[in-house]
């Protein structure tokens, strides 16, 4: 490692904000070439549901057992053990034949992202000593997550428009070569010279719950929801996870102490970023099929749809951090859920034959509510544990905004019908459309009362300046 420490200390700042920006924009960036994959890979919906949720099951599941194995064995050296395996999955994605191969190069990039992200931070960490520098690198390592997740539609369609889908995966392959690099000259190693177990059968078991869960809820209309297969999966699911539980319930050190989830401090944010994950951001991936496969737009054009609102996000959560002082971050997060949940009621207007401004007034109520929410969200996170605990905090909180995800995607699925998706019966799919945007409304809705109950009253720390984390 050469240089001096002001260079090491900035270019460590540097290569974890490029990382992480680089995997939160493979969370956004795929939505936008979703029907390009399908037609270049001759997939269905269940299909393209897998290739999102290929990615954010592992990432929701790991997050906090990598976090640990980094403590002990070295952050640097999981981070970049992390690079290389979403770069390599990155370019396998790019060159994927099949939707098979596609869905499982996503799901190991899901876990290098994992291994990225939860050792990003604590390389920041580390690199900024300081409290004074470390608030200046929070607030720049939340702003380009924030700017990857906003604009990753856009970036997605451009890209897919111009150079077709596959390069959206394979834009990834010099972005990570270059962090790669940075990250052997500049970063420095650290552990934790008292770290954490890992906690094996949580992790197993977590892991298995949540996959045979998703599987079992993507394939329901499918093969029939009281076939063998189906009835197995969810069986095993709720084995699964009850014995997860039981498992985090007994052990020394759980990868997740659910004990936590009796404090209304903590439980609070999680309940908020599931209720926004598995709403708002869930329904992303249909409302895009709908722009795409309804109304025929192209990528570009879907990219272009989205852009006011991710402008007003910025200009939302700008205000929002600035009102921080002054302001219940609980209240601020309450107010966010309750405007996503009326901008998501708002898009029931849409029709088979609609044009895609009827979208643009629910869009924008729900971008003021994403901006109102995302400042806080982070801020009540933070603030649920003691600041030695920060990791679990963010750990945590990260684990229930993926499986939100993840899970809502999965659920979403069972409205729209799977064969009335790409090139089916339109109607058949707008209809279900209006199912799903009713959940998610009630979710959102639901989400605010419950993190009002749980937060309202307490005294968390103010906002902090971080406007762009994202949801």
């Amino acid at each position: 490692m050469n240089g001096s420490n002001g260079d090491n200390r900035g270019m460590t700042i540097a290569v974890a904000c490029l990382a992480t920006a680089m995997l939160m924009l493979d969370i956004s960036v795929v939505n936008t070439a979703l029907s390009d994959i399908a037609d270049g890979l001759d997939a269905g919906l269940t299909g393209l549901q897998w290739v999102v949720d290929a990615y954010t099951i592992p990432l929701a599941a790991t997050v906090l057992t990598a976090g640990a194995i980094a403590d002990r064995i070295g952050r640097r050296r999981i981070f970049v053990w992390g690079l290389v395996a979403f770069t390599a999955m990155s370019a396998l994605c790019g060159a994927a034949g099949g939707i098979e191969m596609l869905v499982g190069a996503r799901a190991i990039q899901g876990l290098g992202a994992s291994l990225m992200f939860a050792t990003a931070l604590a390389l920041i960490s580390q690199a900024t000593p300081a409290p004074e520098d470390r608030v200046k690198a929070l607030a720049v390592y939340g702003a380009a997550i924030g700017a990857s997740f906003a604009l990753g539609p856009f970036i997605g369609g451009s890209l897919t428009e111009l150079f077709g889908w596959r390069a959206i995966f394979l834009i990834n392959v010099p972005i990570g070569a270059a962090a790669l690099w940075i990250t052997w000259r500049f970063v420095g190693e650290s552990r934790d010279p008292a770290p954490r177990g890992v906690d094996v059968p949580g992790q197993f078991t977590l892991i298995g719950g949540m996959f045979l869960l998703v599987l079992a809820l993507l394939r329901g209309n499918e093969e029939g929801w009281g076939s063998t297969g189906i009835v197995a999966a969810l069986a095993g699911a709720a084995v699964l996870l009850i014995a997860f539980i039981v498992i985090e319930e007994r052990s020394r050190e759980p990868m997740l102490p659910l004990r936590l989830m009796r404090r209304p401090k903590f439980a609070g944010p999680q309940v908020a970023v599931f209720a926004i994950a598995a709403s708002f951001f869930a329904v992303f991936f249909y409302l895009t099929l709908y722009l795409q496969s309804v109304l025929g737009m192209s990528p570009i054009e879907t990219g272009l749809v989205y852009l006011p609102g991710t402008f007003l996000v910025f200009v939302v959560s700008g205000m929002t951090a600035q009102l921080g002082a002054n302001a219940s971050p609980a209240k601020l997060a309450t107010l966010g859920l309750v405007l996503v949940g009326a901008g998501l009621a708002g898009m029931l207007l849409l029709e088979v034959d609609s044009e895609w401004t009827v979208l643009l007034p629910g869009l924008l109520v729900t971008a003021a509510g994403t901006g109102l929410f995302n400042p806080t969200a982070s801020a009540l996170a933070l603030d649920a544990l003691p600041t030695e605990q920060s990791g679990l905090a963010v750990g945590a909180n990260d684990t229930f905004r993926q499986t939100g995800v993840a899970v809502g995607i999965a659920v979403l699925g069972t409205f729209v019908p799977a064969d009335a998706a790409l090139g089916g019966d339109v109607q058949a799919y707008v209809d279900g459309l209006h199912d799903a945007l009713i959940v998610c409304a009630v979710v959102a809705f639901t989400g605010a009362v419950a993190t009002a109950l749980l937060l309202l009253g307490r005294s968390p720390r103010p906002v902090a300046a971080d406007p762009a984390d994202p949801a």
